[in-house]
């Protein structure tokens, strides 16, 4: 007995129209890729939708769905159809200094900026059941006993953030963010594998491949490898944290 796969529902903006009864406009669809992979950034997109004016965009999936030509030809149509768009980046170092979730926030303030050049949002979804991308309070350095409130980090997203689970499947302004972040990640590795061609990332994208741990083994790890990370084929002591994910 053979079983049929079938294609998922496209995302529609049915979850984004429901702001409109809380009186918000603009709302911002936010995703990430990159999170799991041993090399290069993480890179966040931001899609900004017009709930007075936006319809459907067809052919819009979570990246993950789609193959790279069709992903690549989205992008002019997702500009396009937006009223903000924007995507940002923290560098493997980052990742490596701050740590997986301030390293995603950063990339995700990068982009924010952007996006606040032309709009400001009422709202975002973040696909995902963790909000890593509002700004957060700073912890002070010596406490001034009156009480008061700890800074926030400036240019970091101020607006209310709603995650929800699975949102680049159902959410079409959070799959839109995540083909324009996947297309700029993927052109930015295969850039970087003109000068690095032994780790294979013109393939891999910078991902855990097994040829590419092998190919870390023999050169060891390059100025765009997140060293804190367990990289080759066998654990080193000094990896303190083995990240996973998409």
């Amino acid at each position: 007995m053979s079983t049929v796969r079938r294609r998922s529902a496209a995302p529609t903006l049915g979850v984004e129209r429901a702001f409109a009864a809380h009186g918000h406009r603009y709302i911002a669809g936010c995703d990430e890729v990159g999170r799991g992979a041993l090399a290069g950034p993480v890179s966040v997109g931001i899609v900004v939708v017009d709930l007075d004016a936006a319809t459907g965009l067809r052919g819009v999936r979570d990246s993950k769905l789609l193959l790279p030509a069709q992903r690549e030809a989205l992008v002019p149509r997702i500009r396009r159809w937006s009223v903000a768009c924007a995507v940002g980046h923290a560098s493997a170092a980052e990742i490596d200094e701050l740590g997986l979730m301030a390293a995603l926030r950063a990339a995700g303030s990068r982009a924010w900026a952007t996006v606040l050049e032309t709009v400001t949002p009422d709202a975002v979804i973040l696909d995902g059941n963790h909000d890593w991308l509002s700004a957060r309070a700073q912890g002070l350095l010596f406490g001034t006993g009156d009480g008061g409130a700890a800074p926030v980090e400036p240019g970091g997203c101020t607006a209310p953030v709603h995650t929800r689970i699975k949102a680049d499947l159902k959410c079409l302004s959070v799959a839109a963010a995540s083909v324009l972040a996947k297309v700029e990640r993927d052109a930015l590795m295969v850039s970087l594998a003109a000068s690095h061609p032994a780790f294979g990332w013109d393939g891999n994208k910078g991902y855990a491949t097994e040829g590419h741990r092998a190919a870390i083994d023999v050169a060891g790890p390059s100025e765009y490898h997140r060293k804190t990370w367990r990289l080759g084929s066998a654990d080193r002591p000094d990896a303190t944290r083995i990240e996973s994910g998409g």
